[in-house]
Formats: C-alpha cells, structure tokens, sequence
C-alpha cells in the first residue's frame, strides 16, 4: 500500500545548540522530520547559546544573518528546531518577512498529512487546535492561500478565523466524539479480555520497523515506509502460530524525542491499546548507534499514558545491518527478555514466536493459580 507525496516545498532549517547531549540526533530527526513532510532543505543554519532568546529565541545577530539568507535564496519557509513561544514566532515572521513553524507544528504537519481512520483524523485536529488557540493572532493573513503548505494543513483558513468562543466550542465537540470512540474501543476490549485472549502490542521509536514486523507476524498489508511516522492509526490483529493460540497483536503510532505533549494527550484514547496489553514488543533499530537513548525516550512516554509497569520484551529489529546474530537472549529466571531478528528478512522470527508462546502459557498459568486462591477462600472450612 502506497501514499503519494505531496508536491516538495523548500525550507530554511534553524537549530540552537544549547549544550544538550542529543543535539546532533535532534538536528539529524529535524531533517528527516521535513523530509517526511515533504520538505527539500535549501540550507541549515546553526548556532550555540547558553539560554535562548526571550524576543527572538536565535537572537538578534542570528535572526539578521538568517533574513538575509532568506532574502537572497527567496526561501519561503524557515524551520526551527525548537518549540517557540507564540510572540517568538510573531517577531520571527516579521524580521524574517517570512513564514516560521517549529517543531512541534512540523510533527502536527505530518500527523495530519498520515491520519488515515476517523478517529485519527479527530485527535490530529485536536491537537492542531490546542495548538493554534495560542498562536492565532499573528499568523499570516494570506493562510489560506497556503493550505497545502507544510504547516498549514488540518484545521485551514476557516477554521484559523473562529473566534475564540466557536473554537472553544469545536474543540468541546472532538473531545465528545473521541470519548464516543473510546467507549466503542473500550467495548471491544472488555469483549476480547472477558475471552481471555492474549494481547500484545508493539512499541518502539519511530522508524524502528514496528509496522514491518506486524505484517510479517499478521500476514497484514499496513502501510510501511522508510519514513518518520508511517504509522498514526492503532492497528490490531489476530496471530495464529502452531502452539501458541490465538494472539491478538497492536501495531500503533511510533514515539520521537521532545514528542509535542499535545499529540501524546490527544492520541491518548488510541494509545490506550498499549495501555491495556499483556505485554509489550518494545521494537528497537539494533543498527542505530543512539538505540540506548531512544529506548530512554519510548520508556519515557510509556510512563507518560501509564503504561510503565507492562511487562516489555526487548525487540532489537534490524540485525542484518549489524554483527548481531539472530536469536533470544534470557535473564536469570530463564524467561526471554531479548529477541534479536530482521523483521524484513525473516531471521529470528521463530524467537519471537516462542517468546510469545511463553509470554501467553505463564499469563494462562498465573491465572488458573489466582483461580484456584479464589476458590480455595470462598471454600468453607471444614
């Protein structure tokens, strides 16, 4: 299954290093963050600051050296990688003469190129929302004539000159409709844990290959891409495998650092399936020199939906690109922690599938010993 690009735009990519530890992984996501959305990078423009600007974030020097870039190259679009304050992107697109987005709109801006179901389409708008009523004042006059460009899609012209009483108002109206959806969602949950099926859910940084493994395990066609965020909406289905039983398995949305907590709370209700799992495939890129780090940041958001304490299996995907053989690594209880496979060739997937037959015969046994405690106390004595 394919999605067609959109036309390319061109852009001015601006970061700020400010000493953190991430910074050269940061600025690497932003460019593939644009790439993502169709962007064509004309150029980047770095600098380092111990604390930014409170007027123009880059200061004044920066901003001056960066209006004469966007002059000569007549770019159209400049990109921080940062997240800025609604008065620091007014007095930027001033000085600039220009259109200015950050971070966070950039990631708002592929989330609403990629929604695919109802419900995805909802919590991106949601969010697009939350964010703009902050920054209506000030944004271009012209939006309209621009709404097929990067950080302009969703809501559009229309909706950017509510009011603040009707957008209230329609934000009011897509919390009612996600909770609708929730409440569906949740009746189909409490329908497959009152069969007692086991459940999984894959997990993982973005591009990790979370959804190629999901197809390789459901024989499903979900969309796949060498791309950030190829996958928004939360997919679910049923594995079969020779002794292992049925298994219901969740492919859902990838996780990034400094991820706009905004998306995390309006994706929250998807999310949810992850919440509500009996164990987590934790995908991790084994090729990526910064997987410590990314695993940090997915452990950090799963805390964030509490999903913290749910058992996790350690997938590390992508061994083929690596001197890592495929196989299973266990801890001193003898339950396999690690699995080490290629989900694009195959290799180590039978790891994986004896992992999750394990996983589901300890849930079934722990339940059958809560079972029989629960009989045993309502027993009388004799």
């Amino acid at each position: 299954m394919q999605q067609k690009s959109k036309a390319s735009e061109a852009a001015l990519l601006v970061s700020i290093d400010f000493g953190d530890a991430d910074y050269r992984e940061s600025l690497e996501e932003l460019r593939l963050l644009a790439e993502t959305a169709g962007v064509r990078t004309l150029a980047t423009v770095e600098a380092r600051r111990i604390r930014p600007d409170a007027a123009l974030f880059a200061g004044s020097g920066k901003v001056q050296e960066i209006a004469e870039m966007v002059e000569r190259m007549e770019i159209p679009l400049v990109i921080f990688n940062h997240d800025l304050s609604p008065a620091q992107m007014r007095n930027l697109s001033a000085a600039l003469n220009t259109r200015v987005i950050d971070r966070t709109m950039l990631i708002l801006d592929i989330f609403a190129q990629r929604a695919q179901s109802h419900e995805g389409k909802v919590q991106v708008e949601l969010a697009q929302l939350k964010y703009l009523a902050t920054r209506l004042v000030g944004l271009n006059t012209d939006m309209g004539q621009q709404k097929f460009a990067v950080g302009a899609r969703g809501p559009g012209e229309t909706q950017l000159e509510l009011d603040r009483r009707k957008l209230d108002k329609r934000v009011h109206l897509l919390k009612e409709r996600l909770e609708k959806l929730k409440a569906q969602r949740d009746v189909q949950r409490r329908s497959r844990n009152r069969s007692g099926v086991f459940s999984a859910s894959i997990v993982g940084y973005t591009n990790a290959g979370k959804s190629t493994l999901f197809n390789r395990l459901t024989k499903a066609n979900v969309y796949v891409a060498d791309q950030l965020f190829a996958t928004l909406d939360t997919t679910s289905r049923k594995m079969f495998s020779e002794g292992e039983g049925e298994i219901v398995l969740s492919d859902t949305v990838g996780f990034i650092r400094h991820l706009p907590h905004s998306l995390v709370a309006a994706f929250r209700s998807t999310l949810e399936e992850t919440v509500q799992a009996d164990l987590l495939l934790h995908v991790v890129d084994a090729s990526n020199p910064n997987r410590d780090d990314q695993i940090s940041e997915v452990n950090k958001v799963l805390a964030e939906i509490e999903a913290g304490d749910i058992p996790q299996l350690l997938v590390l995907n992508k061994v083929d690109l690596t001197d890592m053989p495929p196989g299973v690594q266990r801890d001193d209880y003898g339950r396999i922690c690690r699995v080490f496979l290629s989900a694009k060739s195959g290799a180590g997937l039978d790891g994986l599938r004896l992992a999750l037959s394990e996983a589901r015969d300890a849930k079934l046994a722990s339940e059958q010993i809560e079972n029989k405690i629960k009989q045993a106390r309502n027993e009388p004595w004799d």
